[in-house]
């Protein structure tokens, strides 16, 4: 199969990208690894002894990050519908986070503890057809929004991906609703043709308006 000259282009580039280089170098599973070391470093979300969620994990880059930074002290939960291989330290489940089933075993396993931070990469199966990944990608954060309104500690913070576009302006009110501040990060590892920012809520509030 003969391939296109945009997928041509887009494998020189993945290829010669500094950060899938340094990605490999350093063992890390994906360049997404260094979106949030970057956010990290700036804001300082994560600390020894937390208890840290991560949705859309697989192939688990952010988890890996995570866990190097809490130094053997706390506890990361990942999730994601596709199968991710073991990492020390972190436990895995395996489901489509839109299925009650899949959200009833991530809280059954916090054992009735709350989270200190969650943390979402996640994005739809593409279909091509923007208004629909749109609203895909839309539903999926606010799906992880109100998994932090029910289990995050008060003063617990929140890190999700969202694509410029419809649906953005009411999740970024939800998250100023809940948070008492909210920020917009857009790493360098992030792709700057991408539509994609990570909004950062910080302080979740005690009593949400």
């Amino acid at each position: 199969m003969k391939l296109k000259p945009s997928s041509k282009a887009w494998i020189h580039e993945h290829i010669n990208d500094e950060f899938v280089k340094r990605a490999q170098k350093e063992g890390y599973r994906a360049r997404a690894a260094y979106k949030l070391t970057e956010i990290d470093d700036k804001d300082k979300l994560i600390k020894p002894g937390m208890i840290i969620v991560d949705l859309g994990a697989t192939p688990g880059s952010w988890s890996q990050v995570v866990v190097q930074r809490l130094k053997g002290q706390g506890r990361v939960i990942a999730l994601d519908l596709l199968e991710m291989q073991p990492i020390n330290g972190v436990e895995f489940i395996q489901g489509d986070f839109r299925e009650e089933s899949v959200l009833k075993l991530l809280e059954q396993s916090l054992n009735n503890k709350q989270v200190d931070l969650v943390i979402a990469d996640m994005a739809p199966n593409m279909s091509g057809i923007a208004d629909v990944d749109q609203a895909g990608a839309a539903y999926l954060t606010e799906l992880a929004l109100d998994f932090s309104r029910d289990w995050l500690k008060p003063n617990g913070n929140f890190l999700v991906k969202v694509f410029v576009g419809a649906g953005f302006d009411e999740i970024l009110l939800n998250m100023r609703k809940m948070f008492d501040k909210v920020v917009t990060r857009k790493p360098k590892a992030s792709r700057g043709r991408s539509s994609e920012v990570y909004l950062l809520g910080l302080g979740r509030k005690a009593i949400v308006a």
